[in-house]
């Protein structure tokens, strides 16, 4: 037939390369191993290095010929976290050797895309912003590989490398385009929001490109745990982000700032002045730090007798290690959305209770057992315990997690700190001090925004993660940690920085089985706006009803409260 003119396979168009509006791409081919194809490290901005350090995003150049797509990008610049890249943007050996020192790049602005290995088209998208305080992450995280889900879900997932830190959030007068007396240019980039700037872009390039891989633009689901859970809840409540995206699924995090919350608890947002005061330290620990000032009252003075420019010129000579390295030594680390009216309104729940955000169907959810991964936290108050939970430090934690053998040899004791043992102790015990923990940070936050979202729609949904049967003493150290929960959302059990501690020969049905069914139903969501589904086996009231994801070693038990 081919001799007749017939199609000739060698022509076809390989389902591997798509045209973006910038150029086309070429992707991997997971078929056999995931039944996925794949494009990784796509451009959806300009690198913000040199003059653009500090401005809000902007679309990259288009490119000729065919782009490979088939490595991530570079993980955003940040000071190593055992929960972040190490040097080879991957989970490996380095994240435990790299700690406190600045790993990434500043050239990172990529976002990656997976589809079932089909052709349909249509799919709705998944827009995952992964967490780690707005000061580390990346989406080369093997946690937040979206093959498993795309598959499972029969969905388009997208995740994205954003902005981190000061070069995430950054509120400086002399970086402003009205700081010389002048009018302002560029007032999305003075917000000092690059990151939800960043984000924002990312969602306009899946509304101008993801035709192209068979997503629906009329159908994308923004997801973010803990920072990202935050910075989707930002997206929700900032005009900037009108129609860009149409559910929102934020876990474990919220919105709120102290105002909005009982005293005595914890916000996850701090008012504008916060990040001035923040960014004005670190510019005059710099000074100071490179002999440019005596000290820090003579920084400020030299300061003040500067242009904006010169300011603007100086800060972004800097080296991005040298800014981060100041941060870090200096106590001034703290990084998230800037409420300043603009990008962000001034008060976020204040803006929902008014009707103005982007209303869209929500999913929210928590972990049972939030923080237990916070356990340094329990020093900042003789409520909590005044000392840190935690006695074992990061990187022998790391070293002993990441080692299977290790990890079976550990006793609780080696861990946390006697004065939280036995765990169960009342009143003083590592389960009651880190539920006290729970109780002033996660769930003020969770009521006041879900409850003010419910005053304006009916369509929000709420749950409760309590899977918790890993290997002792493990089970006992972390339970239904914060996080915990993404494992069982993108159906990734390894390699992965708890994979050890956590994942066992006995729980791996009731764990399957259990991830099987978080995944049908992000799908659901995705699809319809309503998590119920068939593989529930209840029904799943909105809030304040609540569904309770829990599983034995061999089968899973959801309920609903």
């Amino acid at each position: 037939m081919s001799a007749c003119g017939g199609n000739n396979d060698e022509h076809l168009p390989s389902p591997l390369e798509r045209q973006t509006r910038l150029g086309k791409l070429a992707g991997l081919d997971e078929a056999s191993s995931g039944g996925t194809y794949a494009w990784l490290g796509v451009p959806y901005a300009k690198p913000p290095v040199g003059d653009l350090r500090w401005k809000a995003p902007m679309t990259p150049d288009a490119w000729s010929g065919v782009r490979e797509a088939k490595a991530f990008g570079n993980a955003c610049i940040q000071n190593g976290r055992i929960y972040g890249p190490g040097t080879n943007n991957t989970y490996d050996a380095t994240i435990g050797t790299s700690l406190n020192t600045p790993v990434g790049s500043e050239d990172c602005l990529t976002l990656n895309i997976w589809r079932p290995a089909s052709s349909e088209p249509d799919l709705p998208v998944l827009f995952f912003i992964y967490g780690g305080s707005n000061i580390s992450g990346y989406t080369a995280d093997p946690v937040y590989h979206g093959a498993k889900l795309a598959k499972a879900a029969n969905a388009v997932v997208v995740t994205v490398n954003y902005r981190l830190g000061p070069f995430g959030f950054f509120n400086l007068a002399q970086l402003k385009t009205t700081a010389s007396g002048g009018t302002s240019t560029d007032p999305d980039g003075d917000s000092g929001n690059f990151a939800l700037l960043d984000l924002i872009q990312a969602l306009k390039f899946v509304q101008d490109n993801i035709a192209a891989f068979g997503g629906n633009a009329s159908n994308v689901t923004v997801m973010g745990q803990s920072a990202g859970a935050i910075n989707t809840w930002a997206l929700l409540a900032s005009p900037k982000a009108v129609g860009l995206f149409h559910k929102a699924v934020p876990l474990s995090g919220g919105i709120s700032l102290a105002g909005n919350l009982p005293p005595g608890t914890v916000p996850m947002l701090n008012p504008a002045a916060t990040y001035a005061t923040q960014a004005n330290a670190l510019l005059a620990q710099l000074m100071v730090a490179d002999g440019t000032a005596a000290d820090l009252s003579a920084a400020t003075d030299h300061i003040a007798a500067l242009a904006p420019q010169q300011v603007a010129d100086y800060l972004r000579g800097k080296s991005a290690a040298t800014i981060l390295t100041t941060l870090s030594t200096k106590g001034l680390t703290g990084s998230g959305p800037i409420p300043e009216g603009t990008v962000l309104p001034t008060d976020p729940t204040a803006a929902i209770a008014a009707g103005n955000y982007n209303k869209v169907p929500v999913l929210a959810g928590n972990t049972a057992d939030e923080g237990k991964l916070f356990g340094s936290f329990l020093a900042l108050s003789p409520v909590l315990g005044g000392k840190p939970g935690f006695i074992m430090n990061d990187a022998t934690r790391f070293a002993v997690m990441a080692d299977a053998a290790q990890a079976a040899a550990t006793t609780i004791d080696q861990v946390i700190d006697p004065s939280y043992l036995p765990v169960d102790a009342a009143g003083t015990g590592w389960n009651a001090r880190t539920a006290t923990l729970n109780a002033v940070f996660m769930v003020p936050s969770r009521d006041n925004v879900l409850d003010t979202l419910k005053s304006q729609q009916a369509d929000v949904w709420y749950y409760h993660f309590k899977w918790a049967q890993q290997p002792a003493p493990w089970n006992d150290i972390y339970g239904a940690a914060h996080a915990f929960d993404l494992p069982f959302l993108f159906g990734n059990f390894g390699p992965s920085l708890f994979a050890n501690v956590v994942n066992s020969a006995a729980n791996d049905p009731g764990r399957r089985a259990l991830s099987a069914s978080m995944m049908r139903t992000l799908g659901a969501f995705m699809r319809t706006g309503d998590p119920n589904n068939a593989s529930l086996g209840v029904t799943w009231a909105p809030w304040p009803a609540r569904l309770h994801f829990d599983a034995s070693l061999t089968r899973q038990q959801i309920s609903v409260q």
